[in-house]
């Protein structure tokens, strides 16, 4: 599996608002109501990640979670990124949260 372009990325990225690429990942900051919230998210993408076999990078405190997805093998983003955006944009559609400044976590 191929990394997709960083302007076919950025196409792409217009279907998936608060989205953004950061370097080699999809990356998303996200602020939720409280701990159990943010855990409720993170346990929703964690079964779509298993389902998928295709994990995030990410980091919590507290009510806050920040995502990143790149395809490790192919050393950046590819469709099966794209795919768990989807799935996470369908959880936070119905979902209480609030999409924070970026704030890099990651070194490339």
């Amino acid at each position: 599996m191929n990394a997709l372009s960083p302007e076919y990325i950025q196409e792409r990225l217009t279907a998936h608002p608060g989205w953004r690429l950061e370097g080699i990942w999809l990356a998303r900051d996200l602020q939720f109501e409280d701990f159990k919230s943010a855990w409720q998210f993170m346990d929703y993408v964690a079964g779509c990640a298993e389902a998928q076999d295709h994990h995030p990078n990410w980091y919590n405190v507290y009510s806050t979670v920040q995502i990143r997805l790149s395809t490790h093998d192919a050393a950046g983003v590819t469709d099966r990124d794209f795919d768990l955006v989807s799935r996470i944009d369908q959880y936070l559609s119905d979902a209480q949260h609030t999409d924070l400044t970026p704030t890099p976590i990651f070194q490339n």
